[in-house]
């Protein structure tokens, strides 16, 4: 009897303990439930873009009362919660300064703490721009000891890939320092060294990039697949164990959630992948900055690099990949960059020098989205030739100060007739006209400059930025 009694007192003692669990699990399981929840780019340390309204999001339970409060104006902004558990609300931003906190409000509360006011970059492409310190850069590497720059911001996109855009991506933004920045872009880092000192002003710089992609995988996939010319080039590149091939893949994953928050501009640092397609790269390439400023609902400036001289297996597919993109710097708001100069070895496809890299960049960016006087930032392009008797006489856009060259004699200097071969040119400077020549030339038809994978040649502008190489001709190669 008395061990009966027992049993039974323990099974009941069990069973509300077992109870008593059960609800402390589903209180925790619970607790979180209906917590507004924000997207990564939305933390402490951002950087929000100065004198502009700009977009906070997140998710909370439908209808649900959400205010947010940045300390910089005190104004209370209110919404809900959509039916689909989203709110969001636009904040109007004061000019660059900082340290801001940003207080928002539902069923729980989020701080956010030291927050900047600022200028906004989105810094991307392949592994170029990917290239860190923890790669190796000596030019960054001397930079780590004194990397403590609270007015630089960080964030970093994991690499990712979606069949369909995405409305979150991993990170969370962070100030530079001599951690941070071993793992974050060069090029980038340098870029907003340089504007943040330039403009004195806090600097957003959100890397997404990924060595060995082509700007197909940048690319919403609706603009290449409604292009017959752009799908017929995307399905001639090869798979790679390294990296994504399908389009839109990147954009989906490491784009698309960002595209809310408001940006200044674009950086790009890629190309090198499109070699094989290079004759479409025009195309696609305007077509895939064009679809970023439809996502971003802005016409921002796009600014981008030139691939650095390769030499390639498949020849002359680097010198038309550059012709393509020197085709595309004359898109709308857009920006080109040349590196020709910047290359220690030609064998090598990830040149060292990325300090330079990041500063024409920035030069760019402040001459011509900022409005600073007085900085170089344009190389010469080809604009006309004449052909006078025996000679080519070529000029430039970008050369008002006149031209020179670097070293003894000028290189890369390439002159045909109409047998199309091409002989090595002699060339005099006349200020910003280039005269060209050749015994084995009676009459002129076509000249070339620099026109080949892995040329490096010596015409700079007065001001010492390299002459785009370009051709005259659009014989086929």
């Amino acid at each position: 009897m008395t061990f009966t009694v027992t049993f039974f007192r323990l099974l009941n003692e069990y069973r509300n303990m077992r109870g008593i669990i059960i609800t402390v699990l589903l209180c925790m399981a619970f607790s979180g439930y209906g917590n507004i929840r924000l997207p990564g780019i939305i933390s402490s340390n951002m950087v929000l873009q100065q004198h502009d309204s700009v977009k906070i999001w997140g998710w909370a339970d439908p209808y649900e009362e959400v205010t947010v409060t940045p300390s910089w104006s005190q104004q209370t902004y209110k919404t809900t919660g959509s039916r689909d558990a989203r709110w969001e609300v636009k904040v109007a931003t004061p000019a660059a300064g900082g340290p801001h906190t940003v207080i928002i409000k539902g069923k729980n509360t989020i701080v956010l703490n030291n927050v900047m006011t600022g200028e906004v970059w989105i810094c991307s492409g392949q592994s170029n721009m990917e290239m860190s310190a923890q790669k190796g850069l000596q030019d960054v590497k001397a930079e780590l000891p004194s990397a403590h720059l609270n007015n630089i911001r960080f964030f970093h996109i994991p690499k990712a890939t979606a069949l369909y855009p995405q409305d979150d991506c991993a990170g969370e933004w962070a100030a530079c320092d001599s951690i941070t920045l071993q793992v974050f872009s060069a090029v980038a880092y340098f870029f907003g060294k340089r504007l943040s000192t330039a403009l004195n002003v806090p600097v957003g710089l959100i890397a997404a990039s990924w060595g060995g992609t082509t700007a197909e995988v940048w690319t919403p996939d609706s603009i290449v697949h409604k292009d017959p010319v752009l799908e017929q080039a995307a399905a001639k590149i090869a798979p790679s164990g390294m990296c994504p091939h399908q389009p839109g893949y990147a954009f989906n994953a490491m784009i698309a959630p960002v595209t809310p928050y408001t940006i200044a501009g674009a950086i790009w640092y890629q190309g090198e992948n499109n070699t094989g397609t290079a004759r479409t790269y025009k195309q696609l390439f305007t077509a895939m900055i064009d679809g970023w400023r439809a996502a971003w609902k802005k016409d921002f400036p796009f600014y981008f690099v030139q691939i650095a001289p390769f030499r390639y297996q498949v020849k002359n597919s680097g010198a038309l990949l550059r012709e393509a993109q020197l085709q595309s710097a004359a898109h709308h708001k857009t920006g080109m960059v040349v590196i020709t100069d910047l290359v220690a070895d030609t064998n090598d496809v990830h040149p060292a020098n990325k300090h330079d890299v990041g500063l024409r960049l920035a030069n760019f960016a402040l001459a011509d989205t900022y409005y600073l006087q007085g900085i170089p930032f344009q190389s010469p392009v080809f604009s006309s030739m004449q052909i006078h008797r025996n000679k080519a006489i070529i000029t430039f856009d970008h050369a008002d100060n006149g031209l020179m060259i670097k070293g003894a004699t000028a290189t890369e200097w390439m002159i045909a007739g109409e047998d199309k071969i091409f002989y090595p040119a002699t060339v005099v400077i006349h200020q910003h006209t280039v005269t060209v020549w050749s015994k084995m030339v009676k009459a002129p038809v076509a000249v070339r400059y620099g026109f080949r994978d892995a040329a490096m040649g010596n015409t700079f502008s007065r001001e010492g930025l390299p002459i785009a190489p370009f051709r005259t001709d659009n014989w086929s190669l």
